[in-house]
């Protein structure tokens, strides 16, 4: 089923970012829907990466930004968690003095309040064992397994890191989740524990907006694609349909058609 079969969970029409006189980004429109993951691609310097901070309300745009229907154009970066839109960055991010778990922990909201732990205790106390359970169902769900929770995440594997960043990024839920290139360093058992992930993801309804330049991900996990070309665009469809285009293949896949 495509998006347009479908209301759509996030759309963004117009996008449009400038560095003062560079044009970055310049009528950029595209909806991704529940369950459904669009790959956003493109040579470097495409304007990907101004793509998603523009939609993340990191830099100053023009263009529109649609939540299931409501114009969110006006919420600042900050707002956008709590309506359910999270962003995985490209480099990971963690406390770096902190336990596996305890990351997860302060992904999901920390601990109880100052006031709370003084005057009662044990409430406290069941509030952190409940989120340090939660925390464990979470880092298991994506792929860390119960040996590496007490771990700092220097001590754990860069897989591992990536699928942290991305956990991290999740908390306790997304309605829209953007990943910019999870697959970066990756390959064998981590790719396919990163491709089942990222399917799994989508089964649960997530809708998912990923930047990746691993091809043979993208094409196999993505339900469309969008390809950019000096900050605008170039293509959209199925996989399928963007493998067959020439003015993609021209300019990205380094091919004939």
């Amino acid at each position: 089923m495509t998006s347009t079969a479908m209301t759509a969970a996030l759309r963004v029409e117009g996008l449009g970012v400038c560095y003062g006189a560079l044009v970055a980004l310049e009528d950029v429109s595209w909806e991704v829907s529940r369950g459904e993951l669009l790959g956003i691609i493109g040579p470097n310097g495409a304007g990907k990466s101004s793509c998603y901070d523009a939609v993340s309300a990191l830099m100053p745009r023009s263009g529109s930004v649609y939540l299931h229907g409501r114009d969110i154009s006006g919420v600042p970066a900050h707002g956008l968690a709590r309506l359910g839109i999270k962003r995985a960055f490209q480099q990971n991010a963690f406390f770096d003095q902190l336990t596996v778990r305890d990351n997860m922990v302060a992904a999901l909201g920390g601990t109880a309040s100052l006031g709370t732990s003084i005057l009662r205790p044990l409430a406290a106390g069941r509030h952190a064992q409940a989120l340090r359970e939660q925390a464990g169902d979470c880092l298991a769900r994506f792929g860390l397994p119960p040996e590496c929770h007490g771990l700092r995440p220097d001590e754990i594997s860069y897989g591992m890191q990536r699928m942290l960043s991305i956990a991290l990024a999740y908390g306790a839920g997304a309605e829209v989740l953007l990943l910019d290139e999870p697959a970066a360093g990756l390959g064998g058992a981590d790719m396919a524990a990163l491709s089942a992930l990222l399917r799994s993801l989508k089964a649960e309804g997530v809708a998912l907006v990923v930047i990746e330049h691993h091809m043979d991900l993208i094409m196999s996990v993505a339900d469309r694609i969008c390809v950019l070309n000096l900050g605008r665009p170039l293509a959209c469809g199925t996989p399928a349909e963007i493998q067959r285009d020439p003015r993609v293949l021209q300019a990205y896949l380094g091919g004939e058609p």
